[in-house]
């Protein structure tokens, strides 16, 4: 393959699939975290055990492949991925290699990039090891085989990511996606990436970077891994073919192995499941539970709300988000709702390091609060202290307003009393302001909102102002 940019990426994800029980036994996905409890026999890999594939995460994966746009298989065959390491205590990993579920498709970066899909195929994870210092320092590790089996899809990218940043953006999206079709638990689901990395000072000489949790670290590891190899081409030294850990600790990556290849793996065919077909009639079934996913909401939000695009794409990215919206402009200005839920809300989630669904919030709350707004009941000051207040616990905001007298003023002659009152006491400001000093003129007005508690209209005070100082 010709590259052209000076940075060639492609990922390797890790999905853990919302199931109650694991890919190939009964076992509970979660439950007890006491270490090497929520084990049997097949996810063991003990001898006569006969694995039995989970149907809800064959149906869950099979919809990422149907929103991606991917061609899939016409019928599931599974292969033993023959490697010898402590997270696999059966010396292999049921996956798919020869036929992978599904082959193309593409997920779309807002610069109208596609970043296309090699495959997407179905694994059962490893178990979980734990190291009591980092990975590259540590004596011994410890083993916890309750992740064992859990189920897993692989969404494999071409290598046509060119930045960290790229990559970050990519897998937000395909947050988005998988949050949309539920098949992902936000609050402990587990996603994990693999990176390819080259540049082409070293001729695209490919390094892999493994395991790498969370997109906050998956961007850190690609940061590293490229300046990496830059200062190596720039001493003149050969960047090795290898397979990389990342040190989240430490911040860095260390050499685990030179890279080895599929073939290495010595894939079979899995003896102990029967292949499974992928007919038209239950892809009808499982496209009709397909929702509207979040590119399609935002151009309808665009074209049917006519609000700000960049307000459309951000409401989209999150389902809860974009429902709580479209609950909302059932009664509310929809400009208004997209720049309060878009710019506020978002604010207020973010300040306090929260999302949506760490909160319990009513949309019945939400439109009082805009309604208030709206109507010029209360100042946008206020809207903002209230929905600071609502993140934290939910309440009336019409009961509250009229319990603590919140009511905006918009009496011309009260706010004209009110700054004649205010320039009286603040000869300095005045003398300022009439010399020139714009700022005065807004000291002057805030210190009205001050004396009114924020309730005063501002627009109304602004005009009263400049007449007594004119």
């Amino acid at each position: 393959m010709k590259f052209k940019s000076d940075v060639v990426i492609g990922l390797e994800i890790h999905v853990e699939l919302d199931t109650n029980t694991k890919l190939f036994c009964g076992c509970r996905t979660s439950g007890n975290d006491k270490p090497n409890t929520r084990v049997c026999p097949i996810c063991l890999g003990h001898p006569g055990a006969r694995p039995v594939l989970n149907k809800k995460a064959l149906d869950y994966a099979i919809k990422l492949c149907l929103a991606t746009d991917s061609t899939l298989t016409p019928e599931v065959i599974f292969s033993r991925k023959s490697y010898f390491y402590p997270d696999m205590s059966k010396n292999f990993q049921i996956s798919q290699y020869e036929e992978p579920l599904s082959v193309g498709g593409a997920i779309e970066l807002e610069s109208g990039k596609k970043i296309n899909l090699t495959r997407i195929h179905i694994e059962e994870d490893p178990a979980s090891i734990t190291y009591p210092k980092s990975a590259k320092n540590s004596d011994y590790s410890l083993i916890d085989y309750n992740r064992s089996g859990n189920p897993l899809v692989e969404i494999v990218t071409e290598p046509e990511l060119t930045t960290p940043d790229e990559a970050r953006e990519f897998l937000n999206k395909l947050i988005s996606v998988l949050n949309y079709l539920k098949i992902f638990d936000m609050k402990s689901g587990i996603i994990k990436a693999d990176a390819n990395i080259s540049i082409k000072g070293s001729g695209y000489r490919r390094v892999e970077v493994k395991n790498i949790t969370g997109f906050k670290e998956i961007e850190r590891a690609l940061e590293y891994e490229l300046e990496r190899q830059k200062e190596l081409v720039k001493e003149g030294t050969e960047i090795v073919i290898e397979t990389r850990g990342w040190d989240a600790k430490d911040r860095e990556t260390y050499s685990l192995r030179k890279k080895e290849t599929e073939e290495g793996y010595g894939y079979i065919i899995e003896p102990d499941l029967v292949k499974i077909d992928v007919n038209e009639e239950l892809i009808g079934i499982l496209k009709k539970e397909i929702p509207e996913l979040a590119h399609k909401k935002a151009k309808r939000f665009i074209k049917e709300y006519k609000i700000d695009k960049v307000d459309a794409k951000v409401m989209a990215m999150e389902l809860e988000l974009g429902e709580l919206f479209e609950k909302v402009v059932k009664e509310i200005d929809p400009i208004l709702a997209g720049r309060w839920l878009r710019r506020e809300l978002l604010r207020v989630l973010n300040y306090n390091k929260k999302t949506l669904q760490d909160i319990k919030i009513d949309e019945s709350h939400i439109i009082e609060l805009l309604s208030l707004i709206e109507t010029k009941t209360i100042t946008e000051a206020t809207g903002k202290k209230l929905i600071e207040m609502l993140i934290d616990k939910p309440f009336s905001p019409k009961d509250y307003v009229e319990k603590n007298e919140l009511a905006q003023i918009t009496s011309e002659i009260e706010l004209e009393d009110i700054c004649k009152k205010i320039v009286s006491q603040n000869e300095k400001a005045v003398e300022d302001y009439k010399g020139g000093e714009e700022k005065s003129f807004n000291f002057l007005v805030g210190m009205v909102m001050r004396e009114t508690k924020g309730k005063a209209n501002p627009v109304i005070v602004k005009d009263a102002m400049k007449r007594i100082l004119s």
